[in-house]
């Protein structure tokens, strides 16, 4: 059937609304679905976009013709395409021609890159997506740049959309977003392409589709259905709204009732989901000739022959009939949805009337409700993370792509540019002699010259416009991917502040029931067993619970091996630890963005080594996980010179010859470590790699041997070091190098002068502490002398005693006085106010565990505790070591007085038993 110039409406006018994503393969589903019909546009609407002006006037609709590639098997051919873009989903639609209703597929732009070759022919394009690569054909080079560049400007301005956080994000994650929604500036690559009216926008949709070689190879064989809906579509449209005046489409009956059309449409939408596809088809059917009929230009003849009217006239007593007929359908499916909804309505009615009112119970399904609302917010998270490094991927590996091809045109255009500049040279050579020119060169081979270097000229100039529209792909590339990056990042905060709350609300839950395990006794029986058995829940909690999500606040063992919980046989310390673990990991998670990951940049920034300043601050606020080995060794070599082959023959010694030392180290290996899985049994790997270390150090040096302590310390330096060799020459150089001399002797002269020093600056840094103690008759030595011995080892958490580690292997034992002074200022206010001596020395044994913010104890330690100088150290320990020394000989004195006496009163005591003994004779 012939139609007018305007008859041809496209679905760029206001289908692509309705249109819903096809399949991944491109496939559509028969049958208008429910939510196609939900985002239907009014009749009233369709009228306005034909009509009235767009409000949008500036805002071109990108639509028109273009030749998409086929293959089917080893056949490939050209199919003539309506494409549009849609706006909301970022997909370009394509139908067969601008007056189908269903699309045959779409091309998801959102993570889509283009691409154009000067291999190809003019006008050949490619879009690149994760799953397929779509292969288009402009009709000129200008139409194909337009396309480009608008796709181009689409896909940044959908992406800088898309990016936004929804309203009510925290702070904390929304802050890296701000402004960065901007379209994409104009770089310089590509000048705007000016627009081809006569094939690119609404106005091509009254064209005639492109015609191809036969009828049938612009047909669809992969979406059957979609092409027989398209058709019977267009067929009865034609056929049913052909009007009295000889126009076609003219619904005068439906313009004159809007509302009447409005209300019906509005009660259609209660049963979409049913199986009246017929109502659906019919509803679609006279919207779309509204649309058409307001979009019709053409001026139809007013001179008609009576044989024309006539055929006009049945024609549209046919087209009534039907209408009637569908009018009818219409009513009694409208009856139908009423009495639905009024069924609908009494038994909501019914359900109000008998609910009961039920307050405790609603409470605790709200609660639960947010609960879940949580979890599933939490779980949308992991799955927008996983889709964001999928995306992130195909950006790099895309862009690598982009890069090579980009470096081959350039080799490409340099070889050709050296090939111009030949020609050019042999051209000049054969100027400057036109008697020589006219001998040797024909007319015929001069022509082709010419014609070969403005073919070399087109294609300078095509391998140009290729090179900057690939610039312009790649900077816009680049940028999106580093959008990508920017919004993983924020929902890895976001993900991190959500876990450190968790961390935070599950340990005020662990505090209340401590707080109620502590007032268990004043409370009914009921109540108590719920405690106790809140308490047993709590402290039973899985940590492999939530694996999947990755969410789990706290985990059993660290990266070395020790037990985040400690296990500890009274309940209440259990629940302690349990709360401790808790705070600690809700204060990694917050610092792990703001001070960790700016601290790992740092580290990761440092090349090669050398004593400095800056390393030494950046050793005391710790030093990484994976970079802890590397700078440990560094710093074992810088004061230890390694011996060839010198550990393997010490322990080629202690296998030949038994060390009076090796009893003792068998006795103390099962009692190093017991909170970490590579000592915690004697089967345990580590174990045999301990022993060795031990008895290769006994023999190294003699006069110490062994001594308690020495095995924590290695056990040390083997979790970090990994190899045994590396541990050993670390345990020398923190016995021989750091410590001071006698520290490890059979009487711990240097041990004791430590704590009579460290007294000293306990008076000093904390006097109100000190007093505390004075008063209330506290030795605090009997609780420091292990902390220097061992330096903090079974005393602080992992990760503050590694951390303490760090700064004591690179500045020695002036360190351990630091932090030990910063322990007991961390808890000062805490220790003031106990006023029992017993209660003291209680909380004195393990408040040490419950330090878990390393970064303001490592603040308190380096900062708050200065001025700290070495010089002052070695002078007191030099005042203290003479007054020791001088007391215990003083001792020894008495002690040989007292002897001595002893063995005088036992002499006069013999001679008088003998006397007697005589007397008696």
């Amino acid at each position: 059937m012939k139609k007018g110039p305007g008859s041809g409406g496209c679905p760029g006018a206001g289908v692509p609304d309705k249109i819903t994503e096809p399949n991944s393969d491109g496939s559509r589903s028969s049958g208008a679905s429910a939510e196609e019909k939900d985002v239907l546009p009014s009749p009233g609407e369709l009228e306005n976009i034909q009509l009235k002006p767009s409000s949008e006037a500036h805002r071109k609709k990108l639509c028109g013709y273009l030749n998409k590639l086929g293959i089917r098997g080893p056949i490939k051919t050209w199919k003539s395409r309506w494409f549009i873009y849609d706006e909301n989903k970022c997909h370009l639609l394509y139908y067969r021609t601008a007056q189908d209703i269903n699309p045959l597929g779409s091309i998801d732009l959102s993570s889509a890159s283009f691409d154009c070759r000067v291999e190809n022919d003019e006008g050949v394009f490619e879009i690149r997506t994760p799953n397929r690569v779509f292969t288009l054909k402009a009709i000129s080079k200008q139409a194909m740049m337009y396309w480009l560049q608008q796709l181009q400007v689409r896909r940044w301005e959908f992406c800088s959309a898309q990016s936004r956080f929804p309203v009510g994000s925290s702070q904390l994650v929304n802050e890296p977003l701000v402004g960065r929604t901007n379209v994409a500036d104009d770089e310089g690559f590509l000048p705007p392409v000016k627009t081809p009216t006569e094939v690119v926008g609404l106005q091509a949709a009254s064209l005639p589709a492109p015609q191809t070689a036969t009828a049938l190879q612009n047909i669809s064989l992969k979406h059957p259905w979609t092409e027989i809906q398209n058709t019977v579509y267009n067929i009865c449209g034609s056929k049913q709204l052909w009007g009295n005046d000889g126009n076609v489409f003219n619904f005068n009956k439906f313009q004159e009732h809007p509302e009447q059309e409005a209300e019906v449409e509005g009660q259609c939408t209660v049963r979409e989901t049913t199986e009246d596809g017929r109502m659906e088809s019919r509803l679609n059917l006279f919207r779309k000739a509204k649309w058409m009929n307001s979009s019709l230009a053409e001026e139809q003849p007013r001179e008609r022959n009576s044989l024309d009217k006539v055929n006009v006239l049945q024609q549209q007593m046919l087209t009534l009939t039907e209408e009637v007929k569908s009018q009818k359908e219409l009513v009694k499916l409208l009856h139908k949805a009423l009495e639905a909804a009024q069924q609908e309505k009494r038994v909501s009615s019914m359900y109000l009337t008998a609910a009961e009112d039920k307050d405790r119970l609603e409470l605790v399904r709200h609660k639960v409700r947010q609960i879940a609302d949580l979890t599933s917010r939490l779980e949308a998270l992991e799955q927008e993370k996983k889709e964001l490094e999928q995306i992130l991927a195909l950006r790099d590996s895309h862009i690598q792509e982009l890069k090579e091809h980009v470096q081959l045109l350039m080799e490409k255009n340099h070889a050709k540019q050296q090939v111009i500049m030949a020609l050019t040279e042999q051209k000049a050579r054969e100027l400057s002699d036109p008697l020589q020119e006219a001998n040797t060169i024909t007319a015929e081979t001069l022509y082709k010259q010419q014609e070969e270097i403005e073919h070399l000229k087109d294609d300078i100039d095509a391998y140009k416009t290729q090179n900057q529209f690939l610039n312009s792909e790649i900077h816009q590339v680049t940028r999106l991917w580093t959008r990508v990056a920017e919004n993983e990042k924020a929902l890895l905060m976001k993900c991190a502040y959500l876990q450190a709350q968790n961390c935070q609300m599950e340990s005020k839950y662990l505090t209340v029931l401590r707080k109620l395990q502590e007032t268990v006794c004043g409370l009914p029986s009921s109540h108590a067993e719920l405690v106790r058995n809140l308490i047993q829940e709590a402290l039973r909690w899985d940590v492999k619970e939530g694996a999947d999500l990755n969410l789990n606040p706290v985990s059993e063992y660290d990266e070395y091996g020790f037990m985040t919980v400690p296990d500890y046989e009274v309940e209440d310390w259990k629940l302690l630890a349990k709360i401790q673990a808790l705070e600690m990991k809700s204060n990694n998670l917050r610092s792990q963005e703001v001070v960790e990951k700016p601290l790992r940049d740092r580290w990761n920034s440092i090349g090669e080594l050398s004593p400095s300043a800056e390393l030494k601050s950046l050793i005391r606020s710790g030093i990484p996980v994976e970079h802890r080995q590397r700078v440990w060794k560094w710093i074992v070599s810088q004061h230890c010179s390694y011996l060839p082959d010198h550990y393997q023959r010490l322990l080629r010694q202690s296998k030949s010859t038994e060390h009076p030392a090796c009893r003792q180290i068998e006795l103390d290996l099962p009692r190093t470590l017991t909170n970490n899985k590579h000592f915690s049994s004697p089967t345990s790997q580590l174990v045999p790699k301990l022993r060795r270390v031990l008895l290769a150090f006994s023999w190294h040096n003699p006069a110490i041997g062994y001594c308690q302590g020495l095995n924590r310390l290695a056990a040390v330096a083997l979790l970090v070091l990994e190899d045994e060799e590396n541990a050993f020459w670390c345990l020398v150089h923190i016995v021989e190098n750091l410590m001071p001399a006698d520290y490890y002797s059979d009487t711990l002269i240097t041990s004791q002068v430590d704590q009579r020093v460290f007294k000293d600056f306990l008076a000093e840094k904390l006097p109100r502490l000190m007093a505390h103690f004075e008063q209330h008759q506290i030795d605090v030595s009997l609780i420091t002398f292990n902390w220097f011995l061992v330096a903090f080892v079974d005393s602080l958490v992992s990760d503050i005693l590694l951390r303490v580690w760090d700064a004591f292997l690179y500045e020695g034992t002036k360190v351990i006085f630091r932090y030990a002074l910063a322990i007991f200022k961390y808890n000062e206010e805490e220790i003031l106010r106990i006023h029992d001596s017993v209660e003291i020395y209680q909380y004195l044994r393990f408040f040490t565990r419950m330090i878990v913010d390393g970064r303001k104890l490592m603040n308190i330690a380096f900062n708050d505790l200065n001025p700290f100088p070495m010089k002052l150290l070695r002078n007191r320990r030099r005042i203290h070591r003479g007054e020791l020394e001088a007391e215990l000989c003083e001792l020894e004195q008495i002690k040989a007085a007292y002897v001595k006496g002893r063995a005088e009163q036992g002499s006069r005591g013999l001679e008088e038993v003998v006397s007697e003994e005589e007397e008696e004779i």
